[in-house]
């Protein structure tokens, strides 16, 4: 559809424009297709409640999904690790661009660094998975559930109702607010949320392999089979992206290597493992998918799908 102006939608907030314009840009320069961005607000956008009330899993990216679904949009951009695992028929996962940083960002008062923070010290996150992760490094820190877009966020810090927060290093990058980092969390630290950095470009199946077979032009293989593996993990773990689970994955001279951790909300009990495979061809999405559902096996065999289900009793009986 190169003569007419495709239709991008994406949330409203100043991150998800800039994450989406960027692809939108990276499409234009490939294929010369002209796109619009079209803001669209999500149920996560307008409710008060804490994400982990809600479960967490889709409620980002329904409101996009129900725009492709009635065709008022051609594709939607979402953060991929806001996206559910499971296949939505009629709908496919068309690209994977080149994923940005994967890690986590602490954002703490006073330039501090974790180790630096006095005990008691409050952090907040809206992430179970990084607060499980915190609590085993730091059990003497308070973790705080909050809302909002990182620049709310920030300004809990600077107003001092906590002591720090912590983000994804990617995110904050694409909203210039890098200056605010004050430790950035290396993977055997903290491990990130499975798809963490990267985005997903979706549109309507039938459409994928016909008029908008041009979005594949910002597919990245290696970041694709990452993900594929990472969120396979949390597809066999049966979570959400509300699930204290970290996942990841890197390719490389023919090899994928996967790593993943499954931490109590307190950080008392863990589950870690990890697991590389020869994957010359980083399209055989099937050996990427191989490799998290082996590794998320082996972990359930270590009662790692225990600490999920208390995770989520946990949740569930928060009032």
């Amino acid at each position: 559809m190169t003569g007419t102006t495709a239709r991008l939608g994406t949330r409203r907030s100043t991150m998800a424009t800039t994450q989406s314009q960027m692809v939108a840009d990276a499409i234009t320069e490939r294929t010369g297709q002209a796109i619009e961005l079209v803001l669209i607000t999500s149920f996560g956008d307008v409710t008060k409640a804490h994400l982990t009330q809600l479960g967490g899993t889709g409620v980002f990216v329904n409101a996009l999904r129900d725009e492709l679904e009635a065709g008022n949009i051609d594709f939607a951009v979402h953060s991929l690790k806001d996206l559910p695992t499971a296949p939505v028929e009629g709908l496919t996962l068309v690209a994977v661009p080149e994923r940005d940083d994967p890690r986590d960002a602490l954002c703490a008062r006073d330039g501090l660094k974790l180790a630096d923070l006095p005990s008691g010290a409050r952090v907040g996150t809206g992430s179970p998975r990084r607060a499980a992760q915190l609590a085993a490094l730091r059990p003497d820190l308070t973790f705080v559930p909050i809302r909002g877009n990182a620049e709310t966020r920030l300004g809990k810090v600077a107003s001092g109702e906590v002591d720090a927060v912590v983000l994804a290093y990617a995110g904050l990058g694409r909203v210039g607010r890098l200056d605010d980092v004050t430790e950035v969390f290396e993977p055997e630290q903290v491990l990130p949320a499975p798809g963490q950095g990267a985005l997903a470009v979706e549109c309507a199946t039938e459409r994928a392999e016909g008029d908008l077979a041009h979005l594949a032009s910002v597919d990245h293989a290696p970041t694709r089979a990452e993900v594929v593996a990472e969120r396979t993990v949390l597809a066999e773990l049966e979570a959400g992206c509300a699930a204290p689970v970290g996942a990841y994955a890197q390719y490389g001279r023919g090899r994928l290597r996967l790593r993943a951790a499954v931490v109590a909300t307190d950080g008392a009990e863990a589950v870690r493992r990890e697991r590389e495979i020869g994957l010359e061809d980083p399209g055989d999405l099937a050996a990427a998918a191989d490799l998290g559902r082996d590794l998320a096996r082996r972990m359930i065999a270590e009662g790692a799908d225990r600490i999920v289900a208390a995770a989520f009793t946990e949740r569930d009986e928060t009032p």
